[in-house]
């Protein structure tokens, strides 16, 4: 009762602090998971200790992540879309400016032809240039109309909340202006309003 203190047994002796930053300590943080362990690896691996290096390698990733969205853009997923194109709205006045043909698309024609025509040095012709080009943009002012007083009253029935149909207007009286195949967010519908299919 009143003997020595018996040495402690080897089992009670002070445990050996567990070094929570040494990635070989089976201890003392949680084991990440692989796909974790896998982003740490490549990040070492990718990120240069040269500044001019870090730089160039910086660059190439932004070069990548540009590829990357742009790529999934072209392909018509919403989550790579800019914010103007992005909405239930804005999709549904892109497939019905693009199911129809719009005179407005090929307005960038008519102006090349005019200035073109209009290096020839007779009277008449120009005349005759100057009130074609004033009727076609007359013609042009018209259909767009029409085709926005269409699209709006659709939108309407669509989408009787007018927050979802806020700049639809200005966003399909651009599209028109554009060529069908410089439009982007590229087309999904042919004309008429046959989707198109992805080969």
């Amino acid at each position: 009762m009143f003997g020595r203190k018996s040495s402690p047994a080897p089992d009670e002796s002070p445990a050996t602090p567990v070094d929570a930053h040494d990635p070989t300590s089976p201890k003392g943080r949680p084991t990440p998971s692989r796909r974790e362990a896998e982003q740490a690896r490549k990040q070492r691996l990718t990120i240069p200790k040269d500044p001019k290096e870090a730089k160039k390698a910086s660059r190439d990733r932004e070069r990548e992540e540009r590829a990357r969205r742009r790529a999934g853009m072209m392909a018509g997923d919403p989550r790579y879309l800019p914010a103007r194109d992005q909405g239930a709205g804005k999709a549904f006045t892109r497939d019905f400016v693009d199911s129809r043909v719009t005179l407005a698309e090929y307005f960038i024609f008519v102006a090349i032809g005019v200035l073109l025509l209009g290096f020839i040095r007779n009277p008449a012709v120009q005349s005759l240039v100057s009130l074609a080009f004033f009727a076609f943009t007359a013609i042009i002012a018209i259909d767009t109309v029409i085709l926005l007083f269409t699209l709006n009253r659709r939108a309407k029935a669509a989408f009787p909340d007018p927050a979802d149909r806020k700049g639809i207007t200005l966003y399909a009286a651009l599209r028109t202006l554009q060529m069908r195949r410089l439009r982007l967010p590229p087309p999904r519908v042919r004309r008429g309003g046959r989707p198109i299919e992805k080969g």
